[in-house]
């Protein structure tokens, strides 16, 4: 069972800059793709930025530009950079990764972005 561990959120005022970091209890190398999703206040869970086994990223329209997702293979870790943060970018920020057969979450990490 690997176990995801997300870390770097935060309070930061809008324009600034986070990264999130995604650790693994073991190899990522078999997921076939690894993503972060988020969640603001009373709305539903959202893709943000997903990247494959391969290195190909995709990224939500409201995000393009701003946040850049990077997979380390050999530290077995998936960062998401967020730069010109705004306040609706304020949410959860949840990690995910795919295998052929299952799925992982983990716990999530708040991030807050004041006006």
């Amino acid at each position: 069972q690997v176990q995801l561990v997300e870390s770097g959120g935060g309070l930061v005022q809008a324009g600034g800059s986070l990264r999130l970091s995604c650790a693994a209890s073991g190899s990522i190398f078999s997921f076939t793709s690894m993503r972060w999703y988020r969640q603001a206040p009373g709305k539903q869970r959202e893709l943000v930025a997903a990247i494959s086994s391969g290195g190909t990223t995709t990224s939500a329209d409201s995000v393009k530009g701003r946040f850049t997702i990077v997979r380390e293979n050999a530290k077995n870790t998936v960062y998401l950079q967020m730069n010109s943060l705004k306040p609706e970018d304020t949410g959860v920020y949840y990690c995910y990764a795919q295998e052929v057969l299952r799925a992982y979450w983990g716990q999530g990490t708040q991030v807050t972005v004041s006006s």
